[in-house]
């Protein structure tokens, strides 16, 4: 069984070397993540923040915990190109034809997709930090944050790996992502939800982008958080799950 493990990770881990290297040699990948949700909070915040009322001064704080998940909803459609690309190549075959675990493929794959999507979300803070952004949290309160970050970013990632397997072209690849990108902006990730009309605001208050963002929001200005954090959890928990669950049936039968 030790041997077992330890080959396991040997090989999982030339795996997330090889795919951290496509993703270093093309920098535009990260960049191209990273700038459309730094140009929307530069937007929302110095062209809408003044017409906006959120209850708050400081507009930047009431709006970073979308545009985080607006990044992780950006970054996770590469994922699923670089795995439609994989298959389309026949990479699985030759790597399948080697000793090595399989699992770790795919692995390779999530963990990428977690490791430069934490890059662009740091990289979006700092500007953030720049633009205003204060946070009075404590060390706890962070971790929990990026705890929250992470588990939205693997749940959605292997929503990603479902899409990259079964895509029958490049665009059906990363096309799933764009409902996920416009469920914030259907959320309180820009404007309260009271604002809205019933129909979108019973929408709005039941899906899980409301429930992470609320969670965030209030662990960055250290306010209590309530049921948000358990509905967040819950949320991110659940989808993972399913989609751990239907990503991996699918990449049996195609490789």
């Amino acid at each position: 069984m030790e041997t077992v493990k330890k080959h396991f990770f040997i090989d999982l881990s030339v795996m997330l070397g090889r795919s951290m290297r496509h993703i270093f040699r093309s920098m535009d990948t990260i960049i191209s993540v990273t700038i459309m949700p730094i140009a929307m909070m530069l937007l929302f915040v110095y062209v809408f923040g003044g017409a906006i009322q959120t209850g708050t001064d400081n507009y930047v704080n009431y709006l970073l915990p979308g545009i985080l998940l607006i990044a992780i909803a950006s970054g996770i459609a590469y994922t699923s190109f670089r795995l439609f690309t994989d298959v389309q190549r026949g990479i699985f075959e030759r790597f399948h034809s080697m000793p090595i675990s399989r699992s770790t493929l795919l692995w390779g794959h999530v963990l990428t997709s977690l490791v430069s999507n934490a890059i662009s979300l740091v990289v979006i803070i700092l500007v953030a930090l720049i633009m205003g952004f204060r946070s009075s949290a404590g060390i706890l309160p962070w971790l929990a944050v990026v705890g929250i970050l992470a588990l939205f970013t693997l749940a959605l990632t292997w929503v990603a790996a479902i899409a990259g397997l079964s895509a029958k072209s490049v665009d059906g690849a990363s096309a799933f992502s764009y409902p996920i990108i416009f469920l914030p902006f259907i959320s309180s990730a820009f404007v309260p939800t009271t604002s809205m009309p019933k129909v979108v605001r019973a929408f709005a208050e039941n899906q899980p982008v409301t429930s992470i963002v609320e969670a965030i929001r209030a662990l960055l200005s250290g306010q209590p958080v309530g049921n948000d954090i358990w509905v967040a959890l819950a949320w991110c928990v659940g989808i993972l799950i399913v989609a751990y669950f239907f990503a991996m049936r699918v990449y049996k039968k195609r490789v």
